[in-house]
């Protein structure tokens, strides 16, 4: 029955469906610049209130739409990430590009798999749970240049104390601007950096 209505809330949420629209130059422009491996090495060394961090995006399910596979860990430790994902993208009629954000049940069993996309293949949509209210929205500001947010409160999160967390990100052609937070109910911060975002350099 779980998976019954893990697989209506997949389809309501347009996962099954492709996008109805020509996706636009900027969508493919995004799409595109997103992928690859990313490190906050260099940040990490100029400031040692970051960790350095390594990021994975790769491109799944091509013949589905534009999906990415994430993995984010430490990079002294890339064979235990502590974040796995499926990012879902798609654009609505205002030219918006909407990242929406899936879990795995079983994470631990595709940690390290981005290195044969092809095996996702065997993966299907009543393995994943759709974050819902996590979805970030992004626009282009100029050329290879992309940012957006969630919403102010949208997203609920428990870790740590935190009762909702937000996430910034700016996309450009070699970087990642990352900034992820919890709050409590009171608004207060309880976990994430501080000063600003994770600067991830593309490294291929």
């Amino acid at each position: 029955m779980k998976r019954v209505l893990v697989f209506l809330v997949l389809l309501s949420s347009g996962f099954l469906s492709a996008q109805s629209q020509k996706p636009s130059k900027a969508f493919k422009n995004l799409v595109e610049i997103m992928q690859g491996h990313y490190t906050s090495e260099l940040q990490s060394k100029k400031d040692s209130t970051y960790f350095n961090i390594s990021l994975r995006m790769t491109p799944i399910w091509k013949s589905k739409g534009a999906f990415l596979y994430v993995e984010q860990a430490m990079a002294s430790k890339q064979d235990k990430p502590y974040r796995v994902r499926i990012y879902k993208l798609s654009e609505r009629p205002d030219g918006k590009i909407v990242s929406e954000i899936y879990t795995l049940k079983d994470e631990k069993a595709w940690i390290g798999k981005y290195t044969d996309p092809t095996l996702f293949d065997a993966l299907s949509e009543a393995d994943l749970e759709l974050k819902s209210g996590c979805e970030v929205v992004l626009e282009r500001v100029s050329k290879n240049t992309f940012r957006g947010s969630t919403g102010e409160k949208s997203c609920p999160s428990e870790l740590r104390g935190a009762s909702y967390a937000t996430s910034k990100v700016t996309v450009t052609k070699n970087s990642i601007l990352s900034w992820d937070q919890g709050f409590d109910a009171a608004g207060k911060q309880v976990w994430g950096a501080e000063k600003g975002g994770y600067e991830f350099l593309k490294v291929n």
